[in-house]
């Protein structure tokens, strides 16, 4: 049987389960585009947040193709049961391509943060913030040279009430995670790292686009992404609010060098959002860990291309809404942003 279909074959397992526990039918998830016509044909890395006013705000970069100048940040918010609006373009730098949105909520206030520049190699941080949930954006803030403010996944707030980032350079040669924090609600940020395998050979390689966990007060887990020569999601501790950490290893999670994401509930069961797959980006994959991140069981496929069928399912972005369900968008084929809701029901309890 092949890695495919032992994922689906438990995927199905943990439905049944969950039915098996409650005496009823498992709640199915949703899929839905945030829009059927866009003037822009090509579309990547997405984030969302909940906004003051229960409405979800997601944004991504649009345009030609990733890293063209016409590329630009665009936005959508979707009302309380309400649809998707048509995108808005927020920022655009001309001649410049705009890359990696992050929404980020303290408060009142929604901050978004994001790159431009030629490339990864050569970028700026900038960012924005809305306190109408949204609906309106202040003219951009330029980060000091150096600070780029979250690279891809969404800050946490730790329970001392500091935000932390994770960061990520990629130069000619090496990548490096590093980590920021901030005091003051994401206006300002002070950097840490780099968080490095110790080892010669595999810093050479390193890591990106961490993603971060607060499993105590105070003591974080990060997960990374990975070059695919490395072929796995690479993991650290860090004990001191995210200023140092315990050096890199490498998970038994399978990973094609894409974007992942995480999220802790309230009552300690972690989640991962990622491609369990060594060459594809396909499928998207829910995963739950009982045990604060050292171990982990996929339990739901959000969704999976055909073997036959060429695209990638995303750099996906994951939130708990304030009924306690899930919201995730992901880039579809890098034509579309696709959103998902994933009832709470369907994760896994303890076992």
């Amino acid at each position: 049987m092949s890695r495919r279909a032992l994922r689906s074959l438990a995927a199905a397992f943990a439905l049944l389960a969950c039915a098996a526990v409650t005496g009823a039918q498992p709640p199915a998830h949703t899929l839905r585009f945030l829009w059927e016509e866009a003037p822009f044909p090509r579309a990547h890395a997405s984030t969302l947040v909940e906004a003051p006013d229960g409405s979800l705000v997601a944004a991504w970069f649009g345009g030609s193709g990733e890293g063209r100048e016409d590329v630009g940040i665009w936005s959508s918010r979707r009302p309380r049961g309400g649809d998707w609006s048509p995108p808005v373009e927020l920022f655009k730098e001309p001649g410049q391509p705009a890359w990696n949105p992050v929404l980020f909520r303290a408060g009142e206030t929604i901050r978004l943060y994001f790159k431009v520049g030629p490339s990864p190699r050569s970028w700026s941080g900038a960012h924005m913030q809305s306190t109408t949930s949204g609906e309106r954006w202040s003219d951009p803030v330029w980060l000091p040279a150096g600070m780029l403010g979250p690279v891809r996944a969404k800050p946490i707030t730790l329970a001392s009430g500091e935000v932390l980032a994770g960061t990520s350079l990629e130069t000619y040669r090496t990548w490096s995670s590093w980590t920021e924090i901030s005091a003051d609600g994401g206006e300002t940020w002070s950097k840490n790292g780099p968080i490095l395998f110790g080892d010669p050979e595999r810093d050479r390689i390193g890591s990106i686009q961490p993603t971060l966990l607060e499993i105590e007060p105070g003591v974080i887990r990060a997960l990374f992404r990975t070059p695919r020569r490395l072929g796995k999601i690479a993991t650290s501790l860090s004990r001191d609010g995210g200023r140092s950490w315990a050096p890199l290893e490498l998970t038994d999670l399978d990973h094609p060098s894409a974007g992942i994401d995480s999220l802790r509930l309230d009552d300690g069961r972690c989640l991962l959002l990622y491609n369990p797959s060594t060459d594809r980006r396909t499928p998207l994959s829910l995963a739950v860990s009982f045990d604060d991140g050292v171990t982990w069981r996929d339990f739901l496929i959000v969704e999976e291309l055909p073997d036959e069928e060429s695209g990638e399912l995303s750099y996906p972005a994951m939130i708990q809404d304030a009924a306690g369900d899930l919201q995730i968008t992901y880039t579809w084929n890098r034509r579309r942003i696709r959103h998902a809701t994933v009832p709470l029901a369907l994760v896994p309890s303890r076992p």
